[in-house]
C-alpha cells in the first residue's frame, strides 16, 4: 500500500504532466486554414493561413486529391507555395491546409533495398516502408571540431584513384565533367567496387530510365540488398529533385549516426543546384551569376557539408557529387562552387574519352585534398613521380607526334615518352574490373620501376 507522501509526490506529477499537456496545447494552436488565391507558373500563392518557411501544406485540388505543397516565401500576409506532385486539377479558392510536425521524414532499417521517390514514397511497389525512426530532412549541424579527421584510406576499386587520387573514409569528393563523358559510369563502378557498409544513392534530375538500369545492371541483387535508391527524375517537380537530395542525405546521416560506414552516390550536384534556381526565380528572387540567385550558392554547402565523418564513436560519409560543367567548362558557376567546398575533384576529360580511353580521368586536373595524410610517404612520392612524368609527356606530345623532338635532347623527356605505354594501359581500366588499393600500388610500383632503373 502506497504511503501519503508518495501518494502526494504521484499527484503533484499528474498535474505536472497536466499543465505541460496544456501548455504544449496553448503554444500549439490547430493550423489555420487559407485558400489558393493565384498560380503563376510553378508557384501557388495563398491566403488566410499561417504557415512558416519550409513547412508543408495540403491544397485540396477540385478532384478530392491532396496536393502536398512547401512554403518556400511570403509576401505580407501571401505565402508562396511550391507543389510537390502534380498540379492538375487546382483551382481558384482551393483549399490549402497547413501540416503540424512537418519538414521530418521517416528512416529505419528497413529502407535498405527499397527504391523511394523524393517524397519518401516506395517505387519499387514492394508495400509500405514500415519505417518508425523519424529525423528532420534538413539534418542538423555538427560541431566541426567534433568530428573526427580523415585518417583512413577507402578503396574504391578503381586502379587510378586508389593510386593516384586516393579517397579518405568521410571524404567528400565531385566528378566533374560534360555530359556524356563517362559520370554515371565511373559512379556506377564505385557503387559496385567500394568497400562500405551502406550504400545510398541519389538520381537527382537525371533520366529516368537510368534509375532501373542503375538498380538492376549496377547494383544487382547482391548489392541491392545494402543500398537505398532515392529517385527524383528530370521530369519531377523542382521541390521533388531538390527534397531527393536532401532526403538521400538525411539517410546517409541516420546511418552513420549508428556507426555505419556510408557511401553516398549522388548524380547529381548541378540538377539540385538547377532545382533551387527554379524554386527561386519562381517566387521571384533576382539572378546574380549566369542566371543563378545567391540562394543557390547558400543551398550547395548546406547540403555538402552534411556529409562527411561524424563525431566521435559514430561512423563515416564518404560522398561522391557528380557535377555537370555545362559546355566543358571548368568555370561554371557551379562548378566553382562545389570545387572551393569539396575535398577535391576528380575531372573527366571529352578530349581523353574520344580517344577510347576509359575512365577519362583527367590526372593533371585532378586532386584528392586529403591524400598526403593519409597515406604512407613512399606511395605519395610515386603517385608524385608518375604525375611528374605524365605532365612532361603531355607538354612535349605535339612534338613528339610531329616528329620535332630528337632523342636524347632532354633525359627526362625521354623517360615520359619510354614510360608512356605503360602510364596509358595503368590509367585504363575495363568497367567490369575491380582492382583494390594494394594492387593499385602494386602496379604503380610497376610503372616506375623502368624509370628507377
Amino acid at each position: 500500500m502506497n504511503s501519503p507522501l508518495e501518494l502526494r509526490r504521484a499527484a503533484n506529477w499528474r498535474a505536472g504532466l497536466r499543465r505541460s499537456l496544456l501548455a504544449v496545447q496553448q503554444t500549439e494552436p490547430p493550423p489555420v486554414e487559407g485558400s489558393l488565391t493565384r498560380m503563376v507558373g510553378l508557384t501557388l500563392e495563398a491566403a488566410g493561413c499561417q504557415a512558416a518557411v519550409g513547412d508543408y501544406c495540403d491544397v485540396i485540388a477540385g478532384n478530392g486529391a491532396r496536393i502536398e505543397s512547401e512554403v518556400v516565401g511570403f509576401a505580407g500576409d501571401r505565402l508562396f507555395l511550391m507543389p510537390a506532385g502534380d498540379a492538375h486539377g487546382l483551382g481558384p479558392n482551393a483549399r490549402v491546409i497547413p501540416r503540424q510536425h512537418a519538414g521530418t521524414v521517416q528512416v529505419g532499417a528497413q529502407l535498405l533495398g527499397r527504391i523511394i521517390d523524393g517524397n519518401a514514397q516506395p517505387l519499387d511497389g514492394l508495400g509500405p516502408l514500415g519505417c518508425t525512426e523519424t529525423v528532420r530532412l534538413t539534418g542538423r549541424p555538427i560541431n566541426p571540431l567534433s568530428r573526427q579527421p580523415i585518417s583512413e584510406p577507402l578503396d574504391v576499386g578503381i586502379r587510378a584513384i586508389n593510386s593516384l587520387l586516393t579517397i579518405g573514409r568521410g571524404q567528400r569528393v565531385g566528378l566533374f565533367a560534360g555530359s556524356g563523358v563517362g559520370k554515371s559510369v565511373l559512379l556506377g563502378m564505385m557503387a559496385r567496387y567500394t568497400s562500405a557498409q551502406v550504400i545510398v544513392v541519389g538520381l537527382i534530375g537525371e533520366r529516368g530510365r537510368e534509375v532501373k538500369e542503375f538498380v538492376e545492371r549496377i547494383l544487382g541483387p547482391q548489392d541491392r540488398t545494402r543500398a537505398v535508391v532515392v529517385a527524383a527524375p528530370a521530369d519531377a517537380p523542382p521541390l521533388t529533385r531538390l527534397h531527393g537530395a536532401w532526403l538521400a542525405t538525411a539517410i546517409a546521416e541516420y546511418f552513420r549516426d549508428q556507426g555505419v560506414s556510408v557511401l553516398l552516390l549522388m548524380d547529381s550536384l548541378t540538377r539540385f543546384a538547377q532545382a533551387q534556381r527554379e524554386i527561386a526565380l519562381a517566387i521571384g528572387e533576382a539572378p546574380a551569376t549566369k542566371g543563378y540567385p545567391p540562394s543557390v550558392f547558400a543551398r550547395l554547402p548546406q547540403l555538402v557539408e552534411r556529409a562527411g565523418n561524424g563525431p566521435q564513436g559514430s561512423g563515416s560519409i564518404t560522398a561522391f557529387y557528380t557535377v555537370l560543367t555545362e559546355g566543358d567548362d571548368q568555370n561554371d558557376p557551379i562548378a566553382d562552387s562545389s570545387r572551393a567546398i569539396l575535398d577535391g575533384h576528380i575531372v573527366l576529360s571529352r578530349r581523353i574519352a574520344e580517344s577510347g580511353h576509359y575512365p577519362a580521368i583527367d590526372i593533371e586536373a585532378s586532386v584528392s585534398r586529403a591524400m598526403h595524410e593519409i597515406v604512407a610517404p613512399a606511395h605519395f612520392d610515386c603517385a608524385r613521380q608518375f604525375r611528374q612524368m605524365l605532365s612532361t609527356y603531355q607538354q612535349h606530345r605535339d612534338l613528339v607526334a610531329i616528329g620535332a623532338y630528337q632523342r636524347g635532347s632532354d633525359p627526362r623527356v625521354d623517360q615520359a615518352i619510354g614510360l608512356w605505354p605503360r602510364m596509358q594501359h595503368f590509367l585504363q581500366q575495363d568497367v567490369r574490373e575491380r582492382v583494390d588499393l594494394a594492387a593499385s600500388l602494386a602496379a604503380l610500383d610497376a610503372v616506375l620501376a623502368e624509370e628507377k632503373t
